[in-house]
Formats: structure tokens, C-alpha cells, sequence
């Protein structure tokens, strides 16, 4: 009988054993201090923001009093929420009321750009809860959530307060108000959590039962004008307790009529003061890696507590509850030694936790910031890979002019230079999202990459539906970007076959097939334009779905090596993924001619084509034009 325990006993040891190192959310499983977490390689990630999603819940809808405080500074006469489905650039009726107003800057609001900011449509967390089947159905295994803060702007990066959710994405928004009234907003112990807060846990579980992680999105860079510290600076002056949060130049002289009070705020964007750092930094010049910390002990303690309360959020040290990692904005703004810190205070209370840097220009348009001095193993685990999606564009979209294929894998190549290869394998192969044009209006472009993509500055810019080439470039955009390595990134919405120019256009609310939308027939510049029809793309999502389940039955397309190919024609991309035991090769013919390719003598006759599922001899291989091919050997 004492042997019968023993043995009942080690088995159970051992199946809890394999449950803690295969469970999505454990964190038992320490990952080493500068090493990305190995979750992070296998992600498809998902670009969600909200308030764009989906409505599931239509009583707690902004209202005018919730959007207080946001571009452009007022809320018009007769404000209410859009239409879901109605077309994009149809003036709402509440536009023309907005004549009488000036915004933050001084300026009455003359284009569709600056009234389009004032929208909402009531996306939310139940909206999100009602399609988590679709995301899961998809095949994502990560989440991105855009800013969730309380916030009174669509984008939520101008936070009332970071340490709740917006109240307007949960239930009960008047509550939620009462809540957050009823604490001491730099005093931790006092905190709650609201209606929202607890649908947002809610979210993460649902999420981690279907082994998809999350990710929130914050920027310790700046607050909102309505945020509780700067509201103090406001009302007490030289004498808030708060002053030194802040990028301040003069304070108010209340002896003279004048208002002597001048601040800095993000990129001079008027409703997003700045945190003040130990030096600043000079962007005049151009945006460079810099040494230095956050100035004010206190605000780095209030930004830390933020953290550790969605890592951690019933402070058990079971970190399963909470999200996987942040995305931090703006991340080349900060300096170099608060994200050290920041780092050391993350992974201390989850080693798991996945980093994400939004390194993006150092002079806009036509430089991108290299990521390699966040990325070595002491603050990021990766960066949003928009060098990667530029270079990408241009081989395959010919824009904004044409280069080889040789030139292309220099370029590609060039980039993982100094970077580590773990870091690399855990880049967010980011193609497109909250703040740049949609990945199909981007391809049916051929500008300089997010370079007067709004019909404002560019009335020649294609606003419609793109054309059956564009499809066609999309489609070998992807097979490389599931077949290169780093994790996939989709914006939500491409896949349903979405379009729109650059912010704020592709914010439009997503076109869900059991909504009928309204035909698009305005143009903002009421130039012609076609009629399109708004319809979610089946066809399309299904070509994600194919490639997304490809990559997974394939993971030598996640850890393998990578090798390219040369080849003599400058429209023919070829590379090998492969580690010991497997090998499948890739080809891309962006040209308009039939072309024979030539795979290295030590392969194997036939091939199957995963993606028609059609055998290939590889001896005779013609690749037809605008066609890839992703080929294992039978």
C-alpha cells in the first residue's frame, strides 16, 4: 500500500510538472533576465483598439460630458455617437455646429481630418468578449491592446488616469466615476478596481483559456490635460506637490493679466504634457538613444505601481491573472536607465513578461531609428519591426520606386546587424496599424512609406477600394511576412479586407459581416470618387487563416535558420528556412513574366506547394508573375 502512494504521489508531481510548464499563462518557468520569453517567438499577434472594435454594449456609450478634455478642446452642440455603419467620410450632422469653436491651437476646424477626431462609436470590452471565438477561430496566439487607460480621446494616450480602465469600455461608467473619485490617486493603497477594470481582467482570462496572450499599451512619456497631476499643476502652480512631473518653462504670475504658464508637451502636441526626464532631449535634431531617468522619484514610483497592478492585479504573486507585457510609446523619448529600471522592476514580478519598444523615426520622412541600443538584453525583447515592413514594401509594392531582390535581402540582412538572435526571432513584424494607412491602401499606393498618405495633403492619394493588383501584392507581402522570421502582426480589420488612408482613416470601425454598412461614396475633398461596396472579405480572412496555420504545422518557419538564395533576375526572391531535420523553401516572382527558378542541386525532385497543395518538380520549376510558392519536400 506505501508503495501504491509513492507511486499516486510522484505521478501527480509529475503531471503537475507538465501542467506549469505547458500552461499559456504559468510563469513559473523563469526565462533568463536578457532573453526575450520563448512565448513571444510562436506569437501571432493582434492589433486591437477598442473603441473601434466592436460595440457589445450600448448603454455605456460615450457621452458629450465623457469626451471633455480631447482634441480639439470643445464638444459642438447636438454631439452624439456615429453610426457604426455609416459611411466614413459623411459628415456627421453635429459638424456644422463646429463653426462658433476654436480649438487647443487657436483654429476653427475647416477639415474632415480635425472634425473626424470628435467621433466615437461605442466599441468596448464586451464587444471584445462577444468575438473572442472569431480571434481564436483566426489562429492568434497574442493580443495588442491599443491604450486602455481612462481617457476622453479615441486614442487614449492623452490618460485622464493610468491606473484604470476607461470607463466607457466597461459597464457602469457613472460608477466607475464614483470609484475613481472616492480614491488618492498617488496613494496606492487606496485603489480600486471599477467595473471596467474587472471586465478587462474578465478579458484576460477568456483570453488565456484559449492560449492567447495580451499585452497593453502605455506611454510613460506624457499624460492627457485632464490628468489628476497635471490638474493639480494647473489649479496650485509653483506650489502643486506635482510640479516637478512635469516639463515646465514658467509658471502663471497671478500679479498680471497674462497666463505666463508654458509647457512642453509630446512633440509640441498641446494635450499631451510631458514627464520631465534628467536631461531633454532634443527633438529639433532628430530622435537619438539617450542616456538619463525619469526627474521625479515620485512619478517613476506611480508609473511602476501601474505596472506591477496589471502583471499582478490581486498582488498574490501568481502572475497568471494579469497581462503578459506592454508596449511602451514612444520608447526613444524616454531615457535609457528608466527602461533598465523598468525592466529589472518587470521581470522581477513575472520573468515571462515580454518588452515591446515603439522605436520608430529618427527624422521623418525618410529615416528609421535604429532599435539595437534597446535592445541589448537590458531593456526591450523586441521593437516594432517597422524597418523590416518599409524595406519589405518597397521590393514587393515597387514603392515608391523599384529595387532588386539583391538589394532587398541587403537591406533585410543589414537590420539584424547588432541585434541579438533571439531578439530578432522576437520582433513584431509590424505591417500597418493605428497609425499608418491600412496595408491594402498602402500597397494600392506607390508613395514615399507613410508620406502624405491623407487626401488633405495629397488629393491625388486613392482613398477606394484597391484594385485586383493590390490583392495580388498583398498576398505576396504576407507569404513572406509568415515565412520570414519574427512574430506576424495584423491590424484588426485586414484581414476582413479593410481600407483607409492614414490616421484617422484607418480607424475606422471594423466591418463585421452580420452588419450591413453603408455604401463609401464621399470624398473628403468632394472630389469623384467610385462607390464602394463595405463588405466583410471572406476570401481574404481565409488566406490569413491558411497562412497563420501553415506557420504553425511548420515551426521550422518560427526557430529555423534562414538562408537566401541568389538568384540572377532581379524579381525573384528566394530563401530556405531550415534547421536539422526539416527544410522548406520559399519563392516570390514580383515580376510580369513567367520565370524558371533554380533550387540548390541537393534538393529533393518533388515538392508540395503548401499553399495550393500541389506537387511541384522542382527540376522543371516555372514561377507564373506576382506568384509565391512555400514548398516542402514530399
Amino acid at each position: 500500500m506505501r508503495n501504491i502512494l509513492l507511486v499516486l504521489c510522484f505521478l501527480a508531481i509529475f503531471i503537475s510538472c507538465k501542467q506549469e510548464q505547458t500552461s499559456p499563462t504559468s510563469n513559473k518557468k523563469h526565462t533568463a533576465f536578457n532573453a526575450p520569453p520563448a512565448w513571444s517567438k510562436n506569437a501571432i499577434w493582434y492589433e486591437i483598439a477598442v473603441e473601434r472594435f466592436r460595440n457589445g454594449d450600448t448603454t455605456n456609450d460615450p457621452t458629450a460630458k465623457d469626451i471633455q478634455g480631447a482634441y480639439p478642446g470643445f464638444v459642438p452642440e447636438n454631439w452624439k455617437t456615429t453610426p457604426w455603419t455609416q459611411d466614413w467620410y459623411k459628415p456627421d450632422a453635429y459638424f456644422k455646429n463646429t463653426k462658433n469653436y476654436k480649438n487647443f491651437y487657436g483654429d476653427t476646424l475647416q477639415r474632415f481630418v480635425d472634425k473626424v477626431q470628435m467621433r466615437r462609436y461605442g466599441g468596448d470590452l464586451q464587444g471584445v468578449l462577444d468575438k473572442i471565438n472569431y480571434i481564436d477561430s483566426l489562429g492568434i496566439t497574442a493580443i495588442y491592446f491599443r491604450p486602455l487607460n481612462d481617457a476622453p480621446s479615441l486614442h487614449k494616450y492623452d490618460a485622464r488616469n493610468w491606473r484604470h480602465i476607461d470607463r466607457n469600455f466597461g459597464p457602469n461608467p457613472e460608477e466607475d466615476i464614483k470609484i475613481i473619485n472616492s480614491e488618492v490617486p498617488n496613494d496606492p493603497s487606496t485603489w480600486k478596481f471599477t467595473h471596467a477594470d474587472s471586465l478587462f481582467l474578465k478579458v484576460i482570462d477568456a483570453f488565456h483559456k484559449k492560449g492567447i496572450k495580451v499585452i497593453l499599451d502605455y506611454s510613460w512619456n506624457h499624460t492627457g490635460k485632464t490628468f489628476w497631476a497635471w490638474q493639480d499643476v494647473i489649479k496650485n502652480q509653483e506650489k502643486s506637490k506635482f510640479k516637478d512631473w512635469y516639463w515646465i518653462d514658467s509658471f502663471d504670475d497671478p500679479n498680471t493679466p497674462e497666463n505666463e504658464f508654458k509647457y512642453h508637451g509630446w512633440s509640441g502636441v498641446h494635450e499631451l504634457p510631458e514627464i520631465k526626464e534628467t536631461q531633454k532631449q532634443d527633438l529639433a535634431v532628430d530622435v537619438e538613444a539617450f542616456e538619463g531617468n525619469v526627474y521625479s522619484k515620485a512619478v517613476k514610483d506611480h508609473i511602476f505601481a501601474i505596472t506591477k497592478r496589471w502583471l499582478d492585479p490581486n498582488g498574490d504573486g501568481n502572475t497568471s491573472d494579469g497581462v503578459d507585457g506592454y508596449r511602451l510609446d514612444v520608447a526613444a523619448e524616454m531615457p535609457l536607465d528608466f527602461w533598465r529600471d523598468y525592466r529589472k522592476h518587470v521581470r522581477n514580478i513575472n520573468p515571462n513578461t515580454y518588452l515591446l519598444g515603439e522605436i520608430w523615426w529618427q527624422e521623418w520622412p525618410d529615416k528609421l531609428l535604429n532599435p539595437a541600443p534597446f535592445l541589448k538584453g537590458d531593456i526591450f525583447d523586441a521593437v516594432m519591426n517597422y524597418r523590416w515592413f518599409r524595406t519589405s514594401r518597397h521590393f514587393f509594392n515597387t514603392a515608391p520606386d523599384t529595387i532588386s531582390s539583391g538589394e532587398f535581402i541587403d537591406s533585410i540582412q543589414k537590420f539584424k546587424l547588432g541585434i541579438s538572435t533571439n531578439n530578432n526571432y522576437a520582433m513584431m513584424n509590424y505591417t500597418c496599424g493605428f497609425d499608418t494607412p491600412r496595408l491594402l491602401t498602402s500597397l494600392f499606393n506607390k508613395t514615399k512609406y507613410k508620406f502624405k498618405c491623407k487626401a488633405h495633403e495629397n488629393p491625388s492619394y486613392k482613398i477606394h477600394k484597391p484594385d485586383t493588383d493590390t490583392y495580388q501584392t498583398l498576398k505576396l507581402l504576407l507569404v513572406h511576412q509568415y515565412t520570414y522570421i519574427g512574430a506576424p502582426h495584423i491590424w484588426a480589420g485586414d484581414e476582413m479586407g479593410m481600407w483607409g488612408a492614414d490616421d484617422p482613416s484607418c480607424r475606422k470601425p471594423l466591418i463585421w459581416s452580420d452588419l450591413t454598412f453603408e455604401d463609401e461614396t464621399t470624398h473628403p475633398l468632394k472630389l469623384d470618387r467610385p462607390r464602394d461596396s463595405v463588405q466583410f472579405n471572406h476570401n481574404l480572412f481565409n488566406f490569413y487563416r491558411k497562412l497563420i496555420q501553415i506557420r504553425k504545422n511548420n515551426p521550422v518557419l518560427i526557430h529555423g535558420d534562414i538562408e537566401f538564395i541568389n538568384q540572377s533576375n532581379p524579381n525573384i526572391l528566394l530563401y530556405r528556412r531550415f534547421d536539422k531535420k526539416h527544410e522548406i523553401f520559399v519563392a516570390f516572382n514580383i515580376g510580369q513574366s513567367d520565370q524558371k527558378i533554380t533550387l540548390p542541386s541537393s534538393t529533393k525532385k518533388d515538392y508540395k506547394n503548401l499553399l495550393s497543395r500541389k506537387i511541384i518538380d522542382i527540376q522543371n520549376f516555372t514561377i507564373k508573375p506576382k506568384t509565391a510558392y512555400i514548398l516542402k519536400a514530399e
